[in-house]
């Protein structure tokens, strides 16, 4: 029985480095399970639409398909978006099977690639000494998502031994140029910010920008292509797999 289709479905940017990332984060998917068809989607900006991963991959004959959303957060875009895009595919194409996983999140393995860019954002700045850190997500109106955001800086924060503060791109406060100032009020000058987004674009750049104007030390990239993310995305999809076969099936 052929295994089903994955289609990794990300939020899309007008920024092309993003798209290029989750492009090549998908490609690292696919080395990983050759035996899969492995596709990249997009919800705005950018193509492949979800639309059209879906119709590439009922003609060439897949009837299942597990839809792993490269969200970070269960905001608007995971509550919404990807069920909106997941029940119109279904009425286009009847008798197909589409199954959409739960949001990658920030699973504990994210903190490894997050200390992996921080480790190059420091060698890249030659930055030796660090007593603060903040830690900067995209920001949102659900409450939700951002106290996720916060729990994240919390562990790192205590990983490492060193004071964190949560900061935000958009919706909420603080910004991370505010996160650094509250440190430096505190005495505190060797101020690095890891950067909790999946891929390059406007909101890391601003990030960045407001950092290094604040007087931060080094800004990590975002996690980028890292075989820690793909395995995220594998685990969510074999999860998927699972959800789409018949209840009887799975005991007889």
């Amino acid at each position: 029985m052929t295994a089903p289709a994955l289609i990794a479905l990300a939020h899309g940017s007008t920024d092309p480095r993003s798209a290029q990332t989750i492009t090549a984060l998908t490609e690292m998917v696919a080395c990983m399970r050759p035996d899969l068809r492995v596709e990249a989607a997009f919800l705005d900006h950018v193509g492949p639409s979800f639309d059209e991963a879906v119709d590439q991959l009922v003609a060439e004959g897949h009837q299942e398909i597990v839809v792993v959303p490269l969200l970070l957060s269960e905001a608007f875009h995971a509550t919404v978006d990807v069920p909106n895009v997941v029940a119109a595919a279904l009425e286009r194409h009847v008798g197909i099977k589409v199954h959409a996983t739960k949001v990658l999140g920030i699973e504990s393995a994210f903190f490894h690639v997050l200390d992996k860019r921080l480790r190059e954002a420091l060698s890249k700045n030659r930055v030796r000494e660090l007593d603060a850190l903040v830690l900067a997500g995209a920001g949102s109106s659900d409450p939700l998502a951002n106290a996720a955001i916060s729990r994240a800086a919390r562990a790192w924060g205590a990983h490492h031994k060193l004071p964190t503060i949560a900061a935000f791109a958009s919706s909420v406060p603080p910004a991370a140029g505010e996160a650094v100032r509250q440190h430096r009020a505190d005495g505190r000058r060797h101020i690095a910010v890891g950067q909790l987004f999946l891929a390059p674009g406007v909101l890391p750049d601003r990030v960045a920008e407001l950092a290094y104007e604040a007087g931060a030390v080094a800004v990590a990239e975002p996690l980028g292509v890292d075989v820690e993310v793909a395995r995220v995305v594998l685990a969510r999809y074999a999860v998927g797999a699972v959800d789409l076969v018949p209840l009887e099936a799975l005991f007889a």
